[in-house]
């Protein structure tokens, strides 16, 4: 049987015939008997050589034949098992992706309002000093001083997107008898501290009262904003007002839905009243005098007006007759008018008023004003109001 380094020797040999038979040409006696001189000086080198690599070859190749398979490994997890030798394991990466951490719950209570120092945003301009802004502690309504006041929520939504939710609320600061507003938002911060993530809406010149907020599910704030704020003698009906709709985007509340401004309010007219002279009648026994003045009024549109009524009587005198015994009585904007007939847009009416002339009845001349009511017996403002109103010149 042939042993396994006899059969490499002989592969090496078979080699080296293959690369040098090629070259080999034939010649005459001489070159043979040179050629078979330098072939036994070549084989004298080439024996000793292939005793080397007789020797060397086998060796590691029976190395290599009689190497024993390595023992496997442990199979690979996503969750390997710690080794049980003192040094640091060696760990597989995890394929899942850390989570995100959650939002901080933004969810504020009226009381942790009331009991927490707070920065708020700038109030306007007008208003004074004792309305700040930094490091704030909330009154709870109603106001009664010139300090910032918690009048309505708080109400909660997730408003930033951000999954979790955060707290909105209506605070005031009064100034005479009207007061500043705005609707804030806060949110808490990682250690739970509560902070100010901005103003949704707040009031400014032409939206002067903010009245009622919501937050629906959809996460922006819907103000119930007006133009006026109804004080100082102004009626609660009076002023115009409006629902509008507010979303964070990225770094502050911008408007997003309802209108954006006022204008004419659509239930408003132009009364325009003119009058003839305060004609004086004789003095009768006691000395009195009657005073008769025909006025005119005109509708100039868009809106019909249910009631007309008139007042300043008190610069004339007391009522004496005429159309003036038709009148009801009813509560004005500082007095009491004599409310008479509806005019539509567009129409007019005359009317004689008879009164018990006193020349000193009234602090300035004698002049008389007409007003539009609704049908619950409402006053309202005039689309231009100089002309709703004469001053009377006497005759007689």
């Amino acid at each position: 049987m042939t042993e396994p380094e006899d059969i490499l020797v002989d592969g090496e040999f078979a080699a080296f015939r293959e690369a040098y038979a090629p070259v080999v040409h034939p010649a005459g006696t001489a070159a043979v008997r040179e050629t078979v001189r330098r072939r036994r000086r070549r084989a004298a080198v080439v024996t000793a050589a292939a005793v080397v690599l007789a020797v060397a070859v086998p060796v590691g190749a029976t190395a290599a034949l009689h190497r024993p398979d390595p023992a496997p490994g442990p199979a690979r997890t996503g969750s390997p098992t710690p080794s049980g030798t003192t040094g640091s394991p060696t760990t597989t990466p995890s394929s899942t992706a850390s989570p995100t951490p959650a939002a901080p719950d933004g969810r504020i209570t009226r009381a942790q309002l009331l009991a927490a120092r707070l920065d708020l945003p700038a109030w306007p301009d007008h208003v004074p000093d004792s309305c700040a802004t930094d490091d704030v502690r909330l009154r709870s309504g109603p106001q009664d001083d010139a300090v910032p006041t918690l009048l309505d929520g708080p109400r909660h939504g997730d408003l930033d997107g951000d999954g979790a939710t955060e707290t909105v609320v209506l605070v005031a600061c009064r100034f005479g008898e009207a007061s500043a507003k705005q609707v804030v938002a806060f949110d808490r911060d990682a250690a739970g501290r509560i902070t100010t993530l901005g103003q949704v809406v707040g009031t400014r010149e032409g939206m002067d009262d903010i009245t009622d907020f919501s937050v629906p599910a959809d996460g922006k704030v819907r103000a119930y904003v007006a133009d006026v704020q109804p004080c100082c003698g102004t009626p609660v009906w009076s002023p115009q007002r409006q629902w509008r709709t507010y979303a964070w985007t990225a770094d502050r509340f911008e408007q997003t839905a309802g209108p954006t401004a006022f204008g004419v309010d659509p239930r408003l007219t132009d009364l325009t009243l003119t009058a003839g002279d305060l004609v004086l009648g004789p003095s009768d026994a006691n000395g009195d005098r009657t005073a008769t003045v025909t006025v005119t009024v005109t509708n100039e549109g868009p809106v019909d007006v249910p009631w007309l009524g008139f007042t300043d009587f008190f610069t004339i005198g007391e009522p004496a007759g005429g159309d003036l015994d038709r009148c009801r009585a009813v509560r004005s904007d500082g007095s009491e008018s004599c409310v008479l007939d509806g005019l539509p847009a567009g129409e007019r009416r005359t009317y004689t008023f008879v009164f018990r002339y006193d020349a000193l009845a009234g602090a300035g001349p004698p002049a008389l004003r007409v007003v539009h009511y609704d049908k619950q017996e409402r006053w309202w403002d005039d689309l231009q109001r100089k002309d709703n109103q004469v001053e009377l010149r006497t005759a007689g």
